[in-house]
């Protein structure tokens, strides 16, 4: 009875399909174009799917009644809830700014410093990497202690400027020595 008329359906189904189906995602915020309309940025979306997918952009946009296109871009005063995840944080994070490298000094004990390298993040280097690279060419203890900060044991500034510049391939205008820094 209903189960043979179910089975029979995904076998119609399955026959229309071909493997591996390909999948297309927006752009903008990394979903199917069919969910696009329910994430936070569906104006930006309906523009890139306009240019880059004009087949998903006609099916999905072009054949809803305008009142359905109202109730999508909810422009009848409601607020739209913000869904969020790590990708939709990932979006709003990649603003430009400005890259720069500050390397510095600072006393820890007696005549003892250390030696401190903030800004890598924006030049989006792997401060793990950067740590051992730094351990590693100079023999000293390094180590990621802050968001965007690396700590080496020694006053090794001016070979880490040259290292930083020649080694992991960031220009040289954009690594700046600041000196003594007192935390």
């Amino acid at each position: 009875g209903e189960f043979q008329t179910f089975q029979h359906y995904f076998k119609q189904i399955n026959l229309r399909m071909t493997y591996p189906l390909k999948v297309d995602y927006c752009g903008v915020c990394s979903l199917p174009p069919e969910y696009c309309e329910n994430g936070p940025l569906f104006e930006k979306c309906k523009e890139w799917m306009e240019e880059n997918l004009p087949d998903h952009y006609a099916r999905l946009i072009l054949n809803k009644t305008q009142e359905e296109l109202e109730a999508m871009t909810l422009g009848n005063g409601k607020k739209k809830q913000t869904r969020g995840g790590k990708a939709m944080k990932n979006l709003t994070k990649k603003q430009e700014v400005q890259k720069q490298v500050s390397v510095g000094r600072s006393m820890r004990a007696r005549k003892k410093y250390v030696t401190l390298i903030r800004g890598l993040k924006t030049c989006d280097m792997n401060l793990k990497k950067c740590s051992k690279a730094f351990g590693q060419k100079f023999a000293c203890g390094s180590s990621v202690t802050g968001d965007d900060e690396i700590t080496v044991q020694g006053d090794v500034i001016d070979d880490i400027m040259d290292f930083i510049a020649e080694e992991l391939g960031i220009d040289a205008d954009l690594v700046v020595d600041v000196g003594d820094i007192k935390d």
